[in-house]
């Protein structure tokens, strides 16, 4: 099959060792970004499978319309990117592992770089360093201060782990039935979402983003949480009310951010606002961007192609598209 892989921007995958489960089609990787539906289409006009990096490149019906050969769309994780409905009318098959119950280090792993950084000042300190100068502020302690997690899911309840390992006191707040999970592990629930906002003197974001969650944390949230506070987000932009993150910085409450997700990605030069303010640390979304974790990611999205090539597609988001007719050049 021809096959094309969209938004590779650090032209990583060839150099994986399951990237090989593709040597028998015909592969094109694009590095770059494009969103434009024409340049997209005239890309992709004889693409049979497309392989996608999570939601980085948004899938409408327009573009779909324009897509004749195309049946197949693989990835892994959510897909609110994709217009499933308009997929299925195509007779084209969207395969997505959720992967239930395996949370990912590799995202844990850096919203606690995130945390100590923002705690030690470790940006400014080597900023410092490198220009010719020496120590610069103070850091702060973690140890004996509050951890609040916002969403007790995979990586919420590793992110945990970690901060109990530093002897942080855990706060969690996320739906009933997870507040019930933090218990019985031995974390303290807290009163209300603004309470958690209020008493934690880190907040580090981990809800999924959905239909009911964009928007959850509020400006009157961040209103609430101390001047010498941080808030890490290392899932998505979209949980936060628009604009509502770096007007709350510029107020001085909380004091500090550090961030790796962005509401239109990537971004470069000046393209978001909160990268260029003093009080925050910002990195280009790579919590989930490590060898290891590429492994395993692409492993499921290659194999779900090579089950479709098989004639037996597997994790289908839209199983309707495998009775639907297919239109138009799909059919040969």
């Amino acid at each position: 099959m021809k096959v094309a892989v969209l938004d590779d921007w650090a032209d990583a995958l060839r150099g994986l060792e399951c990237f090989r489960r593709l040597d028998e089609h015909e592969v094109t990787v694009w590095t770059d970004h494009a969103q434009d539906v024409d340049i997209l289409a005239d890309r992709l006009l004889e693409t049979e499978a497309l392989v996608l990096i999570r939601e980085r490149t948004k899938i409408s019906a327009e573009l779909v319309a324009k897509l004749p050969a195309l049946r197949l769309i693989s990835q892994r994780s959510v897909y609110p990117h994709i217009d499933v409905q308009a997929c299925t009318q195509a007779g084209i098959i969207v395969s997505s592992n959720q992967h239930p119950g395996t949370p990912s280090y590799a995202a844990a792993e850096l919203t606690w770089g995130l945390v100590l950084a923002g705690a030690r000042q470790i940006p400014a300190q080597m900023a410092s360093l490198k220009a010719g100068g020496w120590q610069t502020g103070l850091g702060e302690t973690l140890r004996g201060k509050a951890l609040g997690i916002f969403g007790y899911g995979r990586i919420g309840r590793t992110v945990a782990g970690y901060g109990a390992a530093f002897g942080m006191r855990v706060l969690i707040w996320s739906s009933e039935a997870s507040r019930s999970a933090a218990a019985l592990d031995g974390y303290q629930a807290a009163g209300s979402k603004s309470e958690l906002f209020a008493d934690s003197d880190v907040v580090s974001l981990h809800v999924r983003l959905v239909p009911a969650t964009r928007g959850i944390v509020t400006a009157a949230d961040l209103a609430v949480m101390k001047p010498t506070a941080v808030l890490v987000n290392t899932a998505r932009s979209g949980l936060i009310q628009p604009g509502a993150l770096v007007a709350a910085l510029e107020s001085g409450r909380p004091g500090r951010a550090a961030v790796d997700v962005y509401e239109n990605e990537p971004v470069t030069g000046s393209g978001d606002p909160i990268v260029g303010l003093p009080n925050v640390i910002a990195t280009p979304h790579i919590g989930y961007v490590t060898r290891e974790e590429f492994e395993i990611q692409f492993a499921d999205v290659f194999d779900q192609v090579a089950a479709y090539a098989a004639g037996a597609p597997i994790n289908v988001v839209n199983p309707t598209a495998l009775r639907h007719p297919p239109i138009g050049p799909r059919t040969s």
